[in-house]
């Protein structure tokens, strides 16, 4: 199910200057001799059973994340480390990332938390979160009130009674 939003171009502004915010917050906020902290970039889909939540993290680890669920906020955590051992190299690009990584979403419904599962394959973190039944969309049944009923009946009886 997907939902259809206006395209709003203030929201847009708004979301642009936010992130030009952050950017320059980051930046001058982390001293030079630590390292620095980058976002984790993630994918949250919804079914009517659970989360489903998707970070490519590939080159890491998994015994180096740390995965927490409190109050309704998903956080994951880790580090990258940096390669040391090419020093004797000149660079003439360099992109890959290394570093800490932080990133904290806020669910719109309680999940069960000891039922949550991680699996790290191919570079992809996939996390399942299910939820508890009072956030799980319930069907209702609508009747009919005052609709006229339907009186059913074999023609061969019609036509014995005329």
């Amino acid at each position: 199910m997907s939902n259809l939003t206006r395209w709003d171009p203030f929201r847009e502004m708004m979301t642009f200057r936010n992130w030009m915010d952050r950017m320059f917050e980051s930046a001058l906020s982390t001293p030079s001799w630590q390292p620095f902290t980058w976002d984790l970039a993630l994918d949250v889909a919804e079914t009517d059973d659970e989360f489903l939540v998707k970070a490519s993290l590939p080159g890491i680890n998994p015994d180096d994340l740390e995965i927490t669920y409190n109050n309704n906020v998903l956080t994951i955590q880790g580090e990258i480390k940096e390669e040391k051992d090419v020093e004797q190299h000149r660079y003439h690009l360099r992109e890959r990332r290394y570093g800490n990584f932080s990133r904290s979403i806020s669910l719109p419904a309680t999940v069960k938390a000891d039922a949550i599962q991680a699996t790290y394959e191919a570079g992809v973190l996939t996390l399942h979160l299910p939820k508890v039944e009072e956030a799980k969309p319930k069907r209702i049944a609508v009747k009919s009130v005052g609709a006229p009923q339907m009186i059913e009946g074999k023609a061969k009886e019609i036509a014995s009674k005329n």
